[in-house]
């Protein structure tokens, strides 16, 4: 009989929640967060109840300002872009740079928060926050550099970004964009992330900062943070469907603007040999149920090596360790070691449990299914969220899982005899942000490479989104506007000379950098 597992001590959601007040009491009141705006926090907007993916526990939720609110505070935020824009470079970096010491002082607690409302288990949660503090000293230290003939943005940048990566991706554009010069307007994510943010929001208003937090419905809020004449610039990451509206309103109002929206990430397998290898990769691209806009949930095989592929991936998906983050055998354990928790919500989890039924119902085989079982749960906690690995050879073409990405726990295989195949089948969702292809021979991958629409294609190895001057981007449908990474972000979000043309993925043209 598996042991009888208990919740880490220390960690429960009631401990997180009163670190929280006692850190930043200024952000946080009883049961409910605030938003800041007019460089005060305010008590506005109507509080949605919300729960954790990881056991369903009641945790705060986003308070939803509606669509006149949202156009005082993009007002408000104007006034602080153009003092901010004028203080001096070395005031900036000193503030920006006490915002990280802040940052690093509370990383476990923004960790656990992580934890809590967004599923991460406790490596990759600390690894969130560490990335978003070692990614913006980077930038600080190099800062001088990426400005010279630059200045900031006639108005403050607008962030709206998923759940998935609140610190490393959110609040490190936020930190570099207020580094360059510009005040800062985020939205919190509908779900999850918001307790996260606002600490990490307080800890830079307290520094002076000038950022603007505020949560709601993007239907609400979409005229103030898109189409508000006062916002200099749009940032996106989300899915195409909201991206699309994004896009079109940001063209039509000929705004800067970077959107990074998903893409089926693809990993083809053509005359290849080195299984080994290729196994031991299989469970870290499993790392957070997939739910990163770089995880490749999309294999393309060689027919004729399937069953070597095969030997070599379904020993290693069977080692993947899945279950509640906090749960250990003794109150005092480490965190347990996982490559995943709960999916986002039950929602979600309900929708992939679906399309995988309905794909095999439609003709796909299932090649692999993970026993709940298996999985390290609390006694009786409420496991709706969570989602086993599923492999499924060949999904019908009418399926979702077919031609657009998971977002979860869910790996499709494709089977090819050609070459033309092969491409074909990892160009199938019009554009991603990586790829990857193995061959053995050097020969064949840069003949092929150029051919998949990918911003960035592995040689037999991942490629991610990138940290300090890796760039990052996306081809086809995958992205929209500016290119971002190392000196492009910089760029992105700063005016340069009179007629620039910025790298990045335009209605006119595509330039690569």
């Amino acid at each position: 009989m598996p042991p009888t597992l208990t919740l880490k001590s220390g960690t429960a959601w009631a401990d997180a929640w009163q670190r929280c007040l006692t850190a930043a009491p200024e952000a946080f009141r009883d049961d409910r967060v605030l938003n800041l705006w007019n460089t005060a926090w305010q008590a506005d907007g109507r509080a949605l109840p919300a729960v954790s993916p990881v056991d369903g526990t009641p945790v705060a939720g986003p308070p939803r300002l509606d669509r006149a609110t949202a156009r005082h505070a993009v007002r408000a935020a104007l006034d602080q872009h153009r003092a901010w824009r004028h203080v001096p470079l070395p005031e900036r970096r000193a503030r920006v740079a006490a915002t990280l010491d802040a940052l690093a002082e509370h990383r476990d607690l923004l960790a656990l928060l992580l934890v809590w409302e967004i599923g991460k288990p406790w490596r990759l949660a600390r690894a969130d926050v560490d990335r978003a503090v070692d990614g913006v000293r980077w930038y600080a230290d190099g800062i001088d550099t990426m400005l010279e003939g630059r200045a900031p943005l006639d108005g403050p940048v607008s962030n709206i970004a998923s759940w998935n990566y609140p610190m490393s991706v959110l609040v490190h554009a936020l930190l570099v964009q207020a580094l360059a010069g510009n005040a800062v307007v985020a939205k919190t994510p509908t779900d999850g992330g918001v307790a996260c943010l606002t600490l990490a929001t307080a800890l830079a208003a307290r520094e002076g900062i000038p950022v603007t937090l505020v949560s709601g419905s993007g239907g609400e809020l979409s005229e103030a943070l898109v189409r508000a004449p006062e916002i200099g610039c749009v940032s996106f990451v989300g899915g195409r469907d909201t991206g699309a509206a994004v896009a079109t309103a940001v063209a039509d109002l000929g705004k800067r603007h970077i959107l990074e929206q998903e893409g089926l990430n693809t990993w083809g397998v053509w005359n290849f040999s080195d299984w080994e290898t290729l196994g031991a990769t299989i469970p870290k691209l499993f790392d957070y149920g997939k739910q990163r806009c770089t995880a490749y949930p999309r294999f393309v095989v060689q027919r004729g090596l399937f069953d070597a592929f095969l030997a070599a991936y379904l020993p290693a998906v069977r080692t993947l360790r899945t279950g509640h983050p906090l749960a250990v055998e003794h109150p005092d354990d480490p965190y347990p070691a996982l490559d995943f928790g709960p999916v986002i919500n039950a929602a979600k989890a309900k929708e992939l449990d679906d399309q995988v039924t309905e794909a095999i119902d439609r003709g796909a085989v299932p090649l692999h299914r993970g026993a709940p079982a298996d999985a390290r749960f609390l006694p009786g906690q409420d496991t709706s969220a969570y989602v086993q690995p599923v492999t499924l050879l060949h999904p019908p073409r009418s399926s979702p899982l077919h031609h657009a990405e998971p977002f979860g726990p869910v790996d499709t295989i494709v089977l090819v005899d050609t070459e033309a195949e092969l491409l074909a089948a990892m160009n199938a969702s019009n554009g991603a942000l990586v790829a990857t292809l193995s061959t053995d021979e050097r020969a064949t991958f840069d003949r092929l490479a150029p051919h998949i629409r990918a911003f960035k294609v592995g040689h037999g190895v991942p490629r991610s989104r990138g940290d300090r001057d890796e760039l990052f981007g996306g081809f086809g449908a995958s992205w929209r506007g500016a290119f971002v990474g190392g000196e492009l972000l910089v760029r992105a979000v700063t005016g340069g000379p009179a007629g620039e043309r910025l790298p990045g993925n335009f209605p006119d043209r595509r330039l690569t950098p």
